[in-house]
């Protein structure tokens, strides 16, 4: 199954002629997540390879204008694309964020009259005090809606934090689970880890022939996971001709952040093929940094060190740091300056550092069978 990570956005604070607000999609299997909707991300879209009608979750990592402001225009576009003839059953649009996203659609959609032609459902994470500076919580009369839900909307989940495993469980199929961990910011903000399931081994053809199993229906059944009975009597377990299982995948998608909070975050992102964290400022602007809730690239390598992860992706830059390619000489502040600072906190780590630029796509390829 292929995966890959498309960075649509990857400035903060505003949408610029050189880089768009914050958007990342992950896209596995036909479908396409999307992590943040800055303002502009339905421009960036149709600029992109990707299509809009793909999403099927959005994952909203807080509140901040410049991770959000898109949603409701992009959810309008896709509706306009949509056609409303076809003989089926529209799938429903999942959104994840944190308490007051709900209400932010029913106002926006409801005050702009706006109709959609597919059901969406929020889901919204219950913060917790820490995650932000008093001044920066949101009051429940300032988060919570009471007025009459959108004709769209669909019953959404009010998820609170696990304690024993602190993070938040979003929701699992057969292929993935999907939870959220804490961030510290000038407001609740959060993180999400992607991770798939393991995939079974190869099997033992050479023992499966020895035990007269001939290839065929019998082969896809104990790969999935069915245990068989032989024509002699002997029950045959799948584990017992299958290799150890092959790891899945696992993507990080940290939203703005000074620091995670707990060890949640850490024990979900461990070992991440894909850590994406933000880096809006250079490590000389460390203090400013930290008073606006940003991080550093030293500040994001040193998540990655603690995490073992394998890709460090920066993104989320101050809009001060143009593009490499629009680049001039001269210019005081050059962007590849922030991926040589997180490469010398790495050093002798292993970990590959990436810096994001606006339509870059990371392939995330299948772990491989581990050696025995």
């Amino acid at each position: 199954m292929a995966m890959d990570m498309t960075f649509l956005g990857t400035g903060s604070a505003y949408p610029s002629p050189h880089r768009g607000a914050s958007a990342v999609v992950l896209r596995t299997d036909g479908e396409c997540w999307l992590f943040d909707c800055g303002e502009g991300t339905q421009t960036q879209l149709m600029k992109s390879q990707l299509r809009a009608g793909r999403i099927t979750k959005v994952f909203i990592s807080h509140l901040h204008g410049d991770h959000l402001f898109g949603l409701p225009g992009l959810l309008c576009t896709v509706s306009l694309n949509t056609n409303p003839d076809v003989e089926q059953s529209l799938k429903c649009v999942d959104i994840y964020g944190p308490r007051g996203l709900r209400k932010f659609l029913r106002v926006t959609l409801g005050l702009t009259g706006s109709q959609l032609l597919f059901p969406y459902a929020v889901h919204e994470l219950q913060p917790t005090p820490d995650q932000s500076p008093e001044e920066g919580q949101l009051s429940l009369e300032m988060t919570v809606d009471c007025s009459p839900p959108h004709p769209q909307e669909q019953p959404g989940r009010t998820i609170p934090l696990d304690v024993s495993g602190d993070c938040y469980l979003l929701f699992q199929d057969n292929k993935f689970v999907v939870k959220a961990f804490r961030l510290f910011h000038r407001i609740p903000s959060f993180g999400f880890c992607i991770q798939e399931h393991d995939r079974p081994g190869r099997l033992k053809t050479k023992l499966l022939k020895e035990l007269g199993i001939k290839p065929g229906p019998l082969y896809g059944r104990l790969k999935a996971g069915e245990s068989l009975v032989l024509d002699s009597g002997r029950l045959l377990h799948p584990s017992e001709v299958l290799e150890a299982d092959i790891p899945g995948r696992k993507v990080c998608v940290f939203g703005d952040c000074s620091s995670v909070l707990g060890e949640g975050a850490f024990r979900l992102c461990d070992r991440a093929d894909v850590l994406v964290h933000e880096a809006t400022l250079g490590n000389e602007h460390r203090e400013k940094a930290v008073d606006h809730g940003h991080s550093t690239p030293e500040m994001a390598a040193a998540v990655a060190r603690t995490c073992s992860a394998r890709r460090l992706v920066l993104y989320h830059f101050s809009q001060r740091y143009k593009p490499s390619s629009l680049q001039k000489e001269g210019d005081e502040d050059e962007v590849s300056e922030l991926k040589k600072q997180a490469d010398q906190a790495l050093q002798d780590s292993g970990v590959e550092v990436i810096l994001a630029e606006d339509f870059l796509t990371i392939q995330i390829p299948l772990k491989r069978q581990p050696s025995s």
